[in-house]
């Protein structure tokens, strides 16, 4: 049976999987969590979808007709920062990689666990969650000061990111993972802290997650603000 715990707002995730009989199960499957399905078999139908209404979670398989999962990442990262999450049948390094450079949050492979995938939905949109700026209104605290790393300049309480005055649009990943760089500038971070910071993993992941969303967020902050420190981990430049 599935845990008590229940997300606090109803959850409408887009699954696109071109497997019927993996399609049906995983949709059943999250429904008894509470989640709110919407399913398509190919990647064209599952970018209508995505276009058509509010989805709070994206669940993409890799192989995909029509459009691959690949493709339609990108197309969704074109519009919207939603956290996706990939399905690799093979778990190869090719998949898992294209999957985080088309601008993927994380990935399982198939078949996988329930339960497994329920954390990792959850972990996502905890991440999501926390990096979504707070509602404005009376009584509202005070903006937090300005971080400024040469032309960057982070709000942390608003939530943007700037270079050289342009705002940046960031995933979230990108974005929680610069706010744990710039809350720590100048020291090195290695892959299991940002992994267990970033990501919420409690155990051992694949670091490929964080050297992928490192290489996504230097294209848009700058190559040389976050420092590899070989056989460590990396740090934000002061």
């Amino acid at each position: 049976m599935p845990p008590s715990e229940s997300e606090p707002t109803p959850v409408t995730i887009l699954l696109v999987e071109d497997d019927e009989v993996i399609r049906k199960s995983v949709a059943m499957a999250l429904e008894r969590y509470g989640y709110h399905m919407s399913v398509a078999g190919d990647g064209l139908t599952g970018l209508e979808l995505f276009r058509a209404g509010q989805h709070d979670l994206l669940l993409l398989d890799v192989m995909l007709p029509a459009l691959d999962g690949i493709g339609l990442c990108r197309r969704i990262r074109e519009t919207s920062t939603a956290p996706i999450l990939m399905m690799s049948a093979r778990g190869d390094a090719l998949d898992v990689v294209s999957g985080l450079e088309a601008g993927a949050d994380d990935y399982v492979v198939k078949p996988v666990d329930t339960a497994v995938l329920v954390a990792r939905i959850r972990s996502l949109l905890r991440r999501a969650s926390a990096a979504a700026p707070p509602p404005a209104g009376p009584g509202a605290p005070a903006p937090a000061g300005l971080l400024v790393f040469g032309d960057l300049t982070i709000d942390p309480a608003a939530l943007e990111v700037r270079r050289d005055g342009q705002e940046i649009a960031l995933a979230p990943s990108e974005l929680r993972l610069l706010l744990e760089f710039s809350a720590h500038p100048g020291i090195v971070l290695d892959r299991q802290t940002l992994l267990r910071n970033v990501w919420d993993y409690g155990w051992d992941g694949d670091t490929r997650v964080v050297d992928l969303c490192v290489q996504r967020l230097r294209r848009k902050i700058g190559a040389d603000r976050i420092e590899t420190v070989r056989g460590f981990g990396y740090k934000l430049r002061r």
